[in-house]
């Protein structure tokens, strides 16, 4: 019988050679949960607007264990004691971090699964996991969720200067080409430390973290919050609704059966069985595509016109304001969308519609980026940095938006 040599060598565009470094590891990657990951978008609709965006969250899972092996090499090497069993559950927990996100990721959270949480439902195939693979998962999911002693394991997966957040931002900046957004992670891997179970940055790296941050917060407002990305999400999750609308009212749409079972049922935290995790897991990104290419050809108004956006890239234009949008404008924009298709004030909804968004790349009442001085005291890096602009992205910026058919420009003078 031939043995399947599960050492295997990854080759990455960011980080060149990625080593798996067990068996166990080897066997999670191999499993459907994992591999689903393949057919799931890292940056969701950003593709309309970066068309080089269409790594996937399979990807991002990969480099999050590589960086995760350079972190625990570099914290070994300054004598922080992580033993083998550790070392492995930190590989398991940043492995299967994003292992519940749904098709286009946030897009099902505010739609067809409503209101259960991606994190949640990581956590919910964790569990199944480590049912599984008899229990080899269980220090994984203590550090996940925050009840294992030792705090600063935590902060590797979770924080806001995570294994998470330095590949997505590389990763990210990498395939849509916006260049503010990469960072230098071998550097602020390589000034990590732990002093009194808590990560710190050595002083030295003090610039490597400031570049981060504003790094953080331009490819907020060049990539995920870009207006385009953001009215491509917002008719994506209109669209969801609009089906699951019309599915509950006794018409069948024609859809993958997984997708088809979270359209005709309402699904709570609660009811999140094993049953219904196994049809969670057979929905990616493939079922929704496959679903809005036959949907543009659908009776029904409001769901024909929403794919067809999505479909041929002729979006709802998005306009960004300053100031809150007033609900007479909405009111007047719905009216005209009425007179124009003869659409209910609920149908006109789904055309206008109006949101904020928010940016802020470093949270000061969260869990601080601490910077760990020459005279061995630590500091919170906004006061510990020079730069003045740090206090400046510590404060959420807030912006508004009204989003409408174009065909409003021309037949309205209330925009």
């Amino acid at each position: 019988m031939t043995q399947i040599n599960k050492l295997k060598i990854l080759n990455d565009p960011i980080y060149g050679f990625i080593t798996i470094p067990n068996t166990l590891i080897y066997d999670l990657i191999q499993h459907p949960y994992f591999q689903r990951l393949r057919r799931i978008s890292q940056m969701g609709m950003s593709y309309l607007v970066y068309p080089g965006a269409h790594h996937t969250r399979f990807h991002h899972a990969l480099g999050c264990l590589h960086i995760m092996q350079k972190a625990v090499q570099t914290l070994r090497f300054k004598e922080v004691v992580i033993s083998e069993e550790e070392e492995n559950a930190l590989y398991i927990a940043i492995l299967l971090h994003d292992i519940g996100h749904g098709p286009f990721s946030h897009a099902m959270e505010h739609s067809i699964v409503e209101d259960v949480h991606h994190e949640e439902i990581s956590l919910l195939f964790m569990n199944e996991l480590n049912r599984e693979f008899e229990g080899k998962l269980s220090l994984a999911i203590q550090i996940f969720k925050g009840e294992y002693h030792r705090r600063f394991m935590l902060q590797l997966i979770s924080s806001q200067l995570d294994m998470d957040r330095m590949d997505y931002l590389k990763r990210d900046s990498f395939y849509t080409g916006v260049a503010e957004g990469n960072i230098n992670s071998e550097r602020l891997i390589q000034m990590m430390h732990v002093v009194d179970d808590v990560l710190v940055i050595e002083e030295k790296g003090i610039y490597s973290v400031e570049q981060f941050l504003v790094a953080r917060r331009l490819m907020y407002w060049q990539a995920y919050l870009h207006k385009t990305s953001l009215v491509a999400e917002l008719t994506l999750t209109k669209i969801l609704k609009r089906a699951k609308e019309l599915t509950q009212k006794g018409e069948v749409l024609p859809c993958s059966e997984p997708l088809q079972f979270f359209m005709q049922n309402k699904i709570t935290l609660d009811s999140f069985d094993t049953t219904i995790r196994k049809k969670f897991a057979l929905l990616d990104d493939f079922d929704i595509v496959s679903a809005i290419k036959t949907w543009q050809f659908h009776d029904d108004f409001v769901l024909s016109s929403l794919s067809k956006m999505i479909i041929n890239r002729d979006l709802l234009k998005i306009k960004m304001v300053s100031e809150k949008v007033e609900k007479q404008q909405i009111s007047d924009l719905k009216s005209k969308m009425m007179q124009l298709h003869n659409l209910t004030d609920k149908e006109a909804e789904y055309f206008i519609f109006k949101g904020k968004i928010k940016n802020q790349a470093y949270n000061k009442t969260g869990e601080p980026i601490h910077i760990y001085k020459k005279d061995k005291t630590i500091e919170d890096v906004v006061e510990a940095s020079d730069q003045l602009n740090l206090k400046a992205l510590s404060k959420p910026v807030t912006k508004y938006y009204v989003c409408f058919p174009k065909v409003l420009l021309e037949t309205s003078d209330l925009i």
